[in-house]
């Protein structure tokens, strides 16, 4: 049977990057995220994908997604939350509906997917969980609370889950991208931003990295890693 990789929060950058990635080790890729006609498209560029509707955020369609991916292609033994929910202002204009919502993206969406993935890997005594992460996971710049509050706490959820779950045999990650990303794996990083080329990370660079956590050796497993540009100042 084949292996399974489900992506949820998958986007033209680092989703695609990773469902790429996977894919030429032979795995089955399941890309999800709120927009099905967005998802599939990325799904038709990848062989052996295939694009699903879901909110992370609402539970009956977390369990949904994992119903319909287990259906058609088999459960997946690496989940990838890849979502996120930013609000960029002062704390004085952001609305509690705005602030909310982003936490909901970014932490309540990682705590049910990665719970549902859990769930079905514990009786397998195997399995690999790997949750996004940004700078605003372990810094909290002035106007990013709406957006590192919920980054905080994916964090936190990812080391107890990895904590709890590490001797089980399921190795859960968390990923610090401490950088912008190019939006296009297909346009030359030189021409992205021609001023400043080497300031991007690469989402197939990126891609390597969440590669090299689902094969790790058992016997030194890492339960965080932080990408960047080596000029990126940190």
């Amino acid at each position: 049977m084949s292996d399974v990789i489900l992506i949820v929060g998958a986007g033209p950058g680092m989703g695609a990057a990773i469902g790429r990635r996977f894919a030429r080790e032979g795995f089955k890729v399941a890309l999800a995220g709120r927009t099905l006609s967005k998802v599939q498209d990325l799904a038709a560029d990848i062989s052996g994908a295939k694009g699903f509707a879901c909110d992370a955020t609402d539970e009956s369609s977390v369990k949904a997604l994992f119903d319909a991916v287990k259906k058609d292609m088999g459960e997946p033994n690496v989940v990838v939350f890849n979502a996120s929910g930013r609000v960029r202002a002062s704390i004085l204009d952001i609305e509690v509906e705005d602030f909310e919502k982003a936490w909901q993206i970014s932490c309540l969406g990682g705590f049910i997917v990665g719970r549902d993935a859990a769930r079905i890997m514990t009786p397998e005594g195997k399995g690999t969980i790997l949750f996004t992460g940004a700078t605003a996971s372990v810094k909290s710049y002035a106007n990013s609370a709406g957006f590192a509050v919920g980054k905080f706490g994916l964090r936190a959820l990812s080391f107890s889950m990895a904590r709890e779950f590490g001797p089980k045999g399921i190795h859960v990650a968390h990923v610090v991208i401490d950088g912008g990303i190019r939006a296009d794996h297909r346009t030359d990083y030189r021409q992205h931003d021609p001023e400043n080329p080497d300031k991007w990370l690469d989402p197939d660079a990126i891609a390597d990295n969440y590669w090299m956590l689902h094969a790790q050796h058992r016997s030194s497993w890492t339960a965080e890693i932080d990408v960047r540009p080596w000029v990126e100042n940190f």
